[in-house]
């Protein structure tokens, strides 16, 4: 009897000691990390696909280094329904620990566009395709047609269809499209990506600013053009309004509004914006020479903002009819003045701090 007992106890010590060692195994193999020669590459998990397919893929690719240990971790201590479909890219060194981990919290790797406040949509067409043209083919990627050309997307600019309820006369989506940062599908097209930014500014958009604007005896489409104005000329939303009311005041007395992005909008309409205004660039006649021509341009000149589309609607009121920048804040801000000779002492101080910059 003793005998049994004594031979039962080393039995089960032995199967203790077994599963130790196997648990041991199992948590040493997950834990350590190593090197493997996909760390620049993405690899797609299909949906579908299986725990052990997954993990079978995986030690194949050398990224898991034992698909046993693997597997024998997700049965006895993880989630082995857990694993996601996704585009993966796994990082050199690596544990199977991190990797399983990667999989159960998903990873789809999706395209981030930012279109910064007063972008055009000439600066819009070509962040999209140098955006979408130039992504990777990744592994099981679908075929998929090229993204559309810079020109080709200008021209579905043109199609204002989409907002033709808010502003009928627009030539082009310049301006109603929203600036801020995108989430796309690495497939998207053009027209979605168009159609998203056009949507987002439709969202923010309130019906009562469309009475707001005839209540001024405005336009939606002007009340974007002059928000688009604002936009381009500060990026303080405080000075906004004051901004805005020179416009206004401008636009009262029949003075030139003399905005000079407005020659920088000509250029990229032109094809030939090289990132410096020239003399030729204030004198093109153009409608949308605000230096030449009394009154607003035909049409917005960038994109816009809520905080824009506020001052364009709500101008504080003030006599001011000019401005210049504030080099002594230097923070984006302008001294405003309501007579030619005290604007032309702004304007000299500023030429002056512009010639030291240089």
């Amino acid at each position: 009897m003793k005998r049994t007992l004594a031979a039962v106890f080393i039995i089960l010590l032995c199967l203790v000691l077994a599963a130790a060692g196997a648990a041991y195994w199992i948590f040493s193999s997950v834990k350590t990390a190593h090197e493997h020669t996909h760390s620049a590459e993405f690899i797609r998990i299909e949906k579908g696909s299986t725990p052990r397919q997954i993990i079978d893929r995986l030690s194949s690719e050398g990224i898991i280094s034992s698909s046993a240990a693997a597997n024998l971790y997700l049965r006895l201590f993880g989630d082995s329904q857990g694993l996601q479909a996704g585009v993966y890219q796994f990082k050199s060194p690596i544990s199977t620990l991190e990797v399983l981990k990667q999989l159960e919290k998903g990873q789809d790797l999706t395209v981030k566009l930012t279109i910064p406040e007063g972008f055009t949509r000439f600066d819009i067409a070509k962040r999209m395709a140098e955006k979408f043209g130039s992504l990777e083919v990744l592994d099981g990627d679908a075929p998929r047609e090229p993204f559309a050309s810079e020109p080709d997307i200008l021209k579905m600019m043109d199609d204002t269809s989409l907002i033709s309820d808010i502003s009928p006369r627009a030539t082009s989506l310049e301006g109603y499209m929203y600036p801020t940062t995108y989430t796309f599908p690495r497939d998207a097209k053009a027209g979605d990506v168009i159609r998203a930014m056009v949507e987002q500014f439709r969202k923010f958009w309130k019906p009562e600013w469309t009475a707001a604007a005839s209540a001024k005896g405005r336009t939606p489409n002007e009340i974007v053009t002059i928000a688009s104005l604002i936009e381009t000329e500060t990026s303080v939303e405080s000075e906004r309004p004051v901004v805005a009311s020179v416009i206004y005041n401008r636009l009262g007395r029949g003075i030139p509004l003399g905005i000079d992005q407005t020659n920088v909008y000509i250029a990229k309409m032109q094809g030939r914006w090289d990132g410096v205004i020239n003399k030729s660039d204030l004198a093109v006649d153009s409608p949308y020479n605000t230096r030449i021509h009394v009154g607003l341009p035909p049409g917005p000149i960038s994109s816009v903002t809520e905080s824009s589309i506020r001052a364009a609607l709500d101008p504080a009121q003030t006599d001011f009819l000019y401005y210049v920048r504030n080099v002594d804040a230097n923070d984006g801000s302008h001294w405003f003045y309501a007579s030619a000779v005290e604007f032309e002492r702004g304007k000299a101080k500023y030429q002056k701090w512009l010639a030291s910059q240089r």
